[in-house]
């Protein structure tokens, strides 16, 4: 039987970048002692007042249908917190509520881009960036995010690549996987492009709640002159530890979000109403997990940092934000997806190629800051092993 181009276009896509963890899991199940550290799950459970809430909606009868924009208490709740944050009036109107960042990613590049166009994004990048630009039909055209640069994308390496044929950026900050942050320098110059070639700018901003202490987050969403081109995508998965309630939603300009209605209607025609209830809570009353992940995760990456370069030379990436880091394996003469397995095998320590999320991160490795301080301090001490094993077998 014959399929649709979108299969062939999201072919090699999917699974297949996680060959690591599943093997990881497969390992557990058997049971192999392993510590895993590949997906970024917070190490909290969605706080009580949350699931309280979503279960006080259902009993209210909070089951009916929605509609393609979303319950107009959390659009209402989400048009107070942009507004508070980009320091500009945002309406409700300009808000769609989607399951999750990821379907309001998708949306959002079906909506900005097509056969024939071109997106541009950093590389590394978010796994499945790379699946919502071609199921759109436009072609990816990567922009190397190097590390010298703290892994932040460069306003000269966009413009290198800009064509007539581009119709958007795609931007995340903060980054998965890196943890970096963009300036409000970054922002300026990469929004002068945007404006000068006239281009849509998409920035993912669900990490925006994970930013460690003594740094500043900077948006788009917050420049007036960029009013009529940037698209913000976020979600409660992280900053509230609700992953699976999959409750998200995309901010843009008024004119989008009308034309892009009869696809989010399309889609799915509303999200859940006994979860937006809940995620309308979440926002308006912020988020009490948060604090805690923040202080966790910069804590162990600094931990990490310092026990890996002190105690065996590997290099490590101190992230800004969110819940990973990067650790530079080229010392093992191994790339990132050979030095993975082995860790895998011979250290029993789980963690992602840099591979998986992009080309020039193939002698990089991410590890989860989300396991508890002592599996956290266990996975050091098996990292340091298993390299000081490689640099005696070497030797």
């Amino acid at each position: 039987m014959k399929h649709t181009a979108i299969t062939k276009r999201l072919a090699g896509l999917g699974g297949a970048k996680w060959e690591v963890y599943q093997k990881a899991k497969d390992l557990v199940a058997e049971g192999h002692d392993i510590i895993e550290m590949t997906i970024g799950e917070p190490d909290v459970p969605t706080p009580n007042t949350l699931i309280d809430a979503t279960v006080d909606a259902l009993h209210q009868g909070r089951t009916t249908y929605s509609n393609g924009r979303g319950e107009a208490g959390l659009r209402a709740a989400l048009a107070e917190r942009y507004s508070r944050s980009a320091g500009r009036d945002i309406s409700s109107d300009q808000i769609l509520c989607f399951p999750g960042t990821q379907t309001a990613l998708f949306a959002a590049l079906m909506g900005v881009a097509e056969a024939g166009c071109e997106v541009l994004v950093g590389d590394p990048m978010y796994a499945t960036y790379a699946g919502v630009i071609r199921a759109s039909g436009a072609d990816m055209i990567p922009v190397p995010l190097r590390s010298e640069n703290g892994f932040r994308i460069s306003a000269q390496d966009v413009a290198e690549r800009i064509t007539s044929k581009t119709s958007a950026i795609l931007l995340t900050t903060p980054h998965n996987p890196t943890g970096s942050i963009l300036t409000d320098a970054d922002i300026n110059e990469i929004g002068r492009l945007a404006i000068e070639h006239d281009l849509w700018l998409i920035s993912d901003e669900v990490y925006e709640e994970l930013i460690f202490d003594g740094l500043k987050f900077s948006s788009p969403l917050s420049r007036s002159e960029l009013a009529d081109r940037v698209i913000v995508v976020s979600s409660i998965s992280k900053s509230h530890a609700a992953p699976g309630f999959r409750s998200g939603w995309c901010v843009g300009p008024t004119a989008f979000t009308e034309a892009l209605l009869p696809l989010s209607e399309t889609m799915l025609f509303g999200n859940q109403p006994f979860i937006a209830d809940m995620t309308e809570k979440a926002i308006r009353e912020g988020s009490s997990v948060a604090p805690g992940m923040r202080q966790r995760y910069a804590e162990r990456a600094a931990r990490l940092q310092n026990r890996l370069t002190q105690e065996c030379g590997l290099r490590v990436h101190r992230p800004q934000a969110g819940m990973f880091a990067m650790i530079d394996v080229s010392t093992t003469r191994m790339n990132g997806e050979e030095y993975a397995i082995h860790l895998l095998e011979h250290g029993g320590v789980a963690v992602m190629p840099g591979a998986s999320f992009g080309d020039t991160m193939d002698d990089w490795v991410r590890i989860a800051l989300t396991v508890d301080d002592a599996a956290f301090g266990a996975a050091c001490d098996r990292i340091i092993k298993h390299a000081k094993q490689l640099e005696a077998e070497t030797a």
